[in-house]
């Protein structure tokens, strides 16, 4: 299958052989292709690689060596906020992000991969069944209750308003699931995988090879200042940050805060599918359901991806034609209320997600001469969002790192993974402790 970043030279693609590779970089590969930085190339610097197996002697090696080596390299995050145009106030991370050093001065991917125990790579398909039949069961089981016990009047809103709070909520867990299809981390079948996914994306309204190509963009260029895909900010002097500081300035900060909370949780999703809204300049606009639609100067959906997104199209349309005939024998508030309502938390809770996770106050997005793939992974955010939603969300919030290190890690996996970079990569592994509702208003 064709490689994502073969599009355009302005995505800079490094193909690496096979053989060359460390088995979970091989993994994605039919997805997308991410550049992999050498720090033993540079001269002196080849014994910031031999970490391997996870190893507390290697692990305390690298961080004597990186200790030792690279603090000229890190940033002063005092004279970093001291340059800003706004006092902002660190987040939990208390600047740490900013205090990255130089992107020559990161590990090489091969090297963070290797500090990650060999099982976590490993796929069991039927355990990644079991879990994407939980979440469905769970899910199709609170609309049957609602259907029997809740009556469809006006004065039961409370109750409908509750329902799809907690179906959307719990929901949310069967686009987690899907999301791991697109990853490549659900099964080592890869028919099986993507019919698990195209079902479950279909059925949420998601084009599911489309968005698979997107979030690989996502991926491969996180926290990228241009090239990103999904929350790339705006920036001062271009028109989109003229406007948005405009804003900021008539209304205040507390107004502009509510307005980005409705604007990005209950509209962002479908602006994303539709125009590309929050991606980088580097696409434009563009669309998730008719791909010539890229108004950039790279490519979205390059080559055969156009195929496959008239093939997603044809799930989400099943899916709207089954809802119309619904509607037409059941009525549209039935309708409305069992489907459209989770429907909308699904959207708020997938936004809310992804904005955590790769956004706050002090945590940066990077331009081109000082950006890389394993910096980019370690810029995103895991976060406290408890017990009840871990189970219910497969620990996509809380294990987001060791997912950005490692797409293909199935979530079952994924804590065992974070715990190895918290052991080896303390120094780079963020974790922002802040209560969610407090980070979401921050």
């Amino acid at each position: 299958p064709s490689t994502c970043f073969a599009e355009n030279a302005k995505i800079h693609s490094t193909h690496i052989k096979p053989q060359a590779q460390h088995p979970a970089m091989a993994a994605c590969a039919y997805i997308t292709r991410a550049p992999f930085r050498s720090l033993s190339s540079r001269p002196g610097k080849g014994s910031a690689t031999s970490v391997s197996g996870g190893s507390s002697r290697n692990c305390t090696h690298r961080r004597k060596y990186y200790t030792q080596q690279c603090p000229g390299s890190k940033l002063s995050i005092n004279a970093v906020l001291a340059k800003s145009d706004n006092d902002l106030p660190p987040s939990g991370l208390n600047g740490k992000a900013l205090e990255f050093p130089s992107k020559d001065d990161f590990p090489t991917r091969a090297s963070v991969l290797a500090s990650i125990p060999a099982e976590c790579f490993q796929k069991e398909t039927i355990r990644s069944l079991f879990f994407a039949a939980l979440s469905t069961g769970m899910t199709i089981g609170c609309g049957i209750l609602a259907y029997l016990y809740i009556p469809l009047k006006l004065t039961f809103w409370p109750a409908w308003l509750a329902y799809a709070l907690v179906t959307g909520t719990v929901a949310t867990g069967c686009w987690v699931i899907a999301h791991e299809c697109g990853h490549n981390a659900f099964s080592d079948n890869r028919l099986t995988q993507d019919t698990i996914g195209y079902a479950l994306h279909s059925l949420l309204l998601v084009p599911y090879f489309s968005w698979q190509r997107s979030h690989a963009v996502h991926h491969s260029r996180t926290n990228h200042l241009t090239e990103g895909e999904t929350h790339v900010p705006y920036v001062k002097g271009d028109t989109k940050g003229t406007v948005n500081l405009s804003l900021h300035k008539s209304i205040g900060e507390g107004p502009f805060a509510a307005v980005q909370l409705v604007a990005h949780l209950i509209f962002g999703w479908p602006a994303y599918l539709l125009t590309g809204a929050t991606g980088g300049s580097a696409r434009g606009i563009t669309n998730h359901f008719i791909p010539n639609v890229n108004t950039g100067p790279v490519e979205l959906f390059p080559g055969s991806w156009k195929n496959k997104v008239w093939i997603s199209d044809i799930g989400v349309i099943a899916v709207v034609a089954g809802l119309t005939c619904w509607a037409h024998n059941a009525g549209f508030l039935t309708v409305a209320a069992l489907y459209f309502g989770p429907y909308i938390f699904v959207n708020v809770w997938l936004v809310l997600y992804t904005w955590l996770q790769h956004t706050d106050t002090d945590v940066p997005h990077l331009a081109s001469t000082e950006w890389s793939y394993i910096k980019g992974a370690f810029l995103t955010v895991d976060r406290p969002y408890g017990p009840i939603f871990d189970f219910l969300h497969h620990r996509i919030g809380s294990t987001h790192v060791a997912h950005h290190i490692e797409c293909a890690i199935p979530h079952y996996k994924a804590v065992v993974a974070t715990n190895a970079l918290k052991e080896c990569y303390s120094d780079l592994y963020l974790f922002d402790p802040t209560p969610i509702l407090s980070a979401l208003w921050r």
